[in-house]
């Protein structure tokens, strides 16, 4: 049975096409722009680093139940690298596909209570997707937030 499996499926599947709507839909100049004085909650990263740093989370969780690769992608997903919103959706697509790639490995629900190196102690399949998915919509809340702020407490059309 992939009753687990599937729900969690569903939220990482919800989590990228919000994130592709999201991007899709933005001004380009928005992507990095900076403002001057931000709250303390959201913190310095632009919107287009926190859709980043979003998808980087997921990119580092499949790498490491794919392939064991713990690393995180903050040096290949430098604003620089990923400077436009066609470059960051591409991006998005690559982060998919190696996620489908990896829930190709669970065959059933009690594959989630298997233990791996993550990256340097045991845990469970389920509390790694758990907490991927968390991390990654927090980054993915504080890009909505950050461009709320930037249109003066307008709410984006997401």
């Amino acid at each position: 049975m992939k009753t687990l499996i599937n729900a969690f499926e569903e939220q990482f599947v919800m989590l990228h096409d919000r994130t592709l709507r999201f991007v899709s839909s933005l001004p380009e100049e928005m992507l990095f722009r900076r403002i001057s004085h931000t709250d303390g909650n959201i913190g310095g990263l632009t919107v287009g680093e926190n859709i980043i740093r979003s998808a980087g989370m997921v990119e580092m969780t499949f790498g490491g139940i794919t392939r064991r690769l713990w690393d995180d992608p903050f040096e290949w997903t430098l604003p620089e690298a990923l400077s436009s919103t066609q470059k960051i959706v591409e991006y998005l697509g690559e982060v998919e596909v190696l996620r489908i790639s990896g829930f190709q490995f669970f065959t059933d629900d009690s594959d989630l209570s298997r233990s791996i190196p993550a990256p340097s102690e045991l845990k469970t399949l389920g509390s790694i997707l758990l907490e991927t998915v968390a991390r990654a919509e927090h980054f993915q809340g504080r890009a909505f937030a950050y461009l709320q702020v930037i249109n003066d407490g307008k709410p984006s059309r997401r």
